[in-house]
């Protein structure tokens, strides 16, 4: 299958095109949703494994 899908989105694939509208977002400064993301996942884990262990948050 994906050697039928490689020549049709080769043959349908089209140029980024840019606009002159207002972003909501500057361009070059993706890297803080990689660290956000990171972080999520470090606390998420921690408090899984706090969680199973039977330790609740500490207070």
């Amino acid at each position: 299958m994906k050697y039928v899908l490689t020549p049709i989105a080769a043959l349908t694939a089209m140029p980024a095109l840019a606009h002159s509208g207002a972003h909501l977002h500057p361009h070059g400064s993706e890297s803080w949703l990689a660290v956000v993301l990171a972080a999520v996942v470090v606390i998420g884990t921690i408090v899984l494994v706090r969680a199973r262990a039977g330790k609740g948050p500490r207070r």
